[in-house]
């Protein structure tokens, strides 16, 4: 692909969300509590809260405060009824100390000899920095969700990342572990590419092994590396 940029979904594509946020689940709820089950409970609420700020029922928050509303219901789910503040609040951060997958940061450091980086997250600014701090993550810019005012898979996202790195789309690529994800940026213009994750939901269901409609398809962004010639 004849391209300069790479930018990338976080949840899923370069962290591991279910792990991380059942670790601090464990840590904080105690043994008692099925602390996966939690974290999926959580995670199903991500997209209808989104959904609630891109339709112009709520104002714009960060995704922070998204989790936070939603963390009661799915506390409730897993039999918890309610925690103080402070353990809430915690809870919220979860989402900030999550681990990339192991092949990412290698991945990656290849990958930035040759092209911009950045992540194209629903996750705030503060959030993406914290995970880049925490895992090694090697960015050259911070973009997604909070720098356009919009959530995926709104247009404004992906046409935020080529205009914000003075490129044109085509010369930017979204890599995701999410078909959807890839689809509306190749709606935008931006070329793909499909990383396949089969942990990301622990087994609970498979994510298909490739993405026909992609540019590329592969097994981690280590062979992404490899693909793009570096």
């Amino acid at each position: 692909m004849d391209v300069r940029a790479l930018v990338f979904d976080v949840f899923g594509t370069v962290v591991d969300w279910r792990g991380g946020v059942a670790r601090e689940a464990a840590r904080l709820l105690g043994p008692d509590v099925d602390a996966a089950a939690f974290a999926d409970a959580w995670r199903a609420r991500y997209v209808p809260s989104m959904q609630r700020v891109r339709s112009g029922e709520r104002p714009w928050v960060v995704l922070d405060a998204l989790h936070r509303e939603s963390l009661p219901a799915a506390l409730a789910e897993v039999g918890v009824d309610g925690v103080p503040d402070d353990v809430a609040d915690e809870l919220v951060l979860a989402w900030h100390r999550l681990d990339p997958w192991p092949d990412v940061v290698a991945g990656l450091t290849r990958l930035r000899r040759s092209y911009l980086l950045a992540p194209l997250s629903n996750g705030g600014v503060r959030l993406s920095v914290d995970l880049a701090r925490r895992g090694g993550l090697p960015w050259d810019a911070v973009l997604g969700a909070e720098v356009a005012g919009h959530y995926k898979p709104d247009p404004e996202v992906y046409d935020s990342a080529p205009r914000l790195l003075d490129l044109p789309p085509s010369a930017v690529c979204m890599v995701a572990a999410h078909g959807d994800d890839l689809t509306a940026a190749r709606a935008r213009g931006l070329r793909t590419a499909y990383v396949h994750r089969p942990g990301e939901f622990g087994g609970l269901r498979t994510p298909p092994a490739t993405d026909p409609d992609a540019d590329l398809s592969v097994g981690s962004l280590e062979e992404l590396a490899t693909a793009l010639g570096c």
